[in-house]
């Protein structure tokens, strides 16, 4: 069991989408979350950036995205100083090799996460590709994490890569928009919560914490549970914090 620091909290956040083509000024869109992070630095225990920080990442072997450079620079300062950043990789920023934690020192999660945090049990995850449900999804990440088909795209110069790659998020975004949108679907429908009824039937967790469906929602679930869906930075600027006693579901103040 892990025991927060006094006076330290824990803070997660999903979904910022750093460089993506919808955002009309990328910019502006990334200094508003590095200001965040720096608001935040005094009392900041741990960081967990639930995934999808990165609209579109792929590292080749000597090339990385350009850009991200105010962002990876805070990411460096926290680390620097002690400050344990968790990283999750999500469906749009899956391709995280080895670059970004032997650069920035993050530390990689490609698979949920259990916790036991001032005597509190979590369940950590972006939220791609858990269960049976999102069967779509899960034949596609079959593809995104074959090594072999890595290594193909690695070969395809980076112009071509990258620009095909964001022309595909931004296919990607649009087509959820329009089938399941950023709204909550209720209990039944929402396939991560019937995947945390899953995971309760094995082991109990007080808390599940999600990313992914761009929904800002807190509320209690089954058996003494609570449920999360952080949100994003794209239209929600929202946040989680836990305090050692009690997690809260925050805005950015406008």
């Amino acid at each position: 069991m892990e025991l927060l620091e006094k006076g330290k909290k824990i803070y997660f956040a999903s979904d910022v989408h750093l460089g993506a083509p919808s955002i009309k000024d990328n910019k502006e869109h990334e200094k508003i979350f590095v200001n965040w992070l720096d608001s935040i630095k005094e009392d900041v225990g741990a960081l967990y950036l639930m995934g999808d920080i990165f609209d579109f990442w792929f590292e080749y072997r000597h090339v990385v995205p350009r850009g991200f450079t105010r962002f990876l620079g805070k990411i460096c300062e926290f680390t620097d100083s002690g400050i344990p950043v968790h990283f999750f990789t999500g469906n749009h920023d899956i391709w995280i090799f080895d670059y970004l934690p032997e650069e920035t020192g993050v530390i990689v999660h490609r698979d949920p996460l259990k916790l036991n945090l001032d005597g509190k049990k979590f369940y950590l995850a972006h939220g791609d590709g858990l269960g049976p449900y999102d069967k779509g999804y899960n034949f596609l990440k079959k593809i995104f994490t074959n090594k072999f088909l890595q290594w193909c795209f690695a070969r395809v110069h980076p112009n071509f890569g990258v620009g095909f790659a964001r022309r595909w998020s931004k296919h990607s975004r649009l087509q959820n928009e329009n089938s399941e949108g950023s709204k909550f679907l209720g209990e039944d429908k929402e396939w991560l919560m019937r995947y945390a009824n899953d995971v309760l039937k094995e082991e109990h967790f007080d808390f599940f914490i999600f990313g992914h469906r761009h929904i800002y929602l807190h509320q209690n679930f089954t058996n003494k549970s609570q449920f999360i869906y952080l949100g994003d930075w794209v239209r929600h600027k929202s946040y989680g914090v836990w305090d050692g006693e009690k997690f809260e579901l925050k805005y950015l103040e406008k």
